[in-house]
């Protein structure tokens, strides 16, 4: 009886690896960028796509609303519609997605709430946008568990950003010194911690 309880439990524990393995794999698929679709439909309409594909949300500049359905993105002239705001709640998207947001210049506030595969190189990657450096101004960054201390203090470029929430970051151990590195690199900067 012990050995039938023991292979079950195998066997359930490698169809849920299979299962995770498969949701990991489709999820990177969903974040390959593609460079020529791009060229074709522009930056803010691409980076939409990628980003309602993830499960995310998009507010264009001139919008009350936000966009969560793919098939409803709004057509128009190339260029017409500018991301205005990223909610990126318990979406997939990962760093090899972010090479999107290169073309975005009209970005002024991000959300990344219960994003699995965010970590310290997204953050990194996301403040190293030229474009964000200078139209972000709003971002929240909740339960997201892989991101650390390292990851925060790559905010630091972002230097128009003026409003800055933190909650639920078990990978923050110093959560004095990743803020006053931040207030030291932007005066401004309005920081709220719900880190306890």
């Amino acid at each position: 009886m012990g050995l039938l309880s023991r292979t079950v439990q195998s066997v359930a524990r490698q169809r849920e690896w299979s299962r995770r393995h498969f949701w990991g794999w489709l999820n990177a698929v969903f974040n390959k960028v593609d460079h020529e679709r791009i060229k074709a439909v522009g930056p803010d309409r691409a980076a939409a796509e990628w980003l309602l594909r993830c499960g995310a949300k998009v507010r264009f500049e001139g919008f009350d609303r936000w966009h969560h359905d793919y098939n409803g993105l709004p057509t128009g002239p190339l260029g017409r519609y500018k991301i205005q705001a990223i909610d990126a709640t318990e979406s997939c998207i990962m760093h090899r997605g972010f090479d999107y947001l290169d073309g975005l210049k009209y970005v002024e506030e991000i959300k990344l709430n219960k994003c699995i595969y965010i970590e310290d190189i997204c953050l990194e990657r996301l403040s190293s946008v030229e474009n964000l450096q200078a139209s972000l101004y709003m971002m929240e960054v909740v339960s997201c568990g892989n991101v650390t201390d390292k990851g925060i203090i790559a905010l630091h470029k972002l230097r128009n950003l003026e409003y800055l929430f933190l909650s639920d970051l078990p990978g923050i151990k110093d959560k004095e010194m990743t803020v006053d590195r931040l207030q030291r690199a932007l005066p401004r900067l309005d920081i709220s911690l719900d880190l306890d």
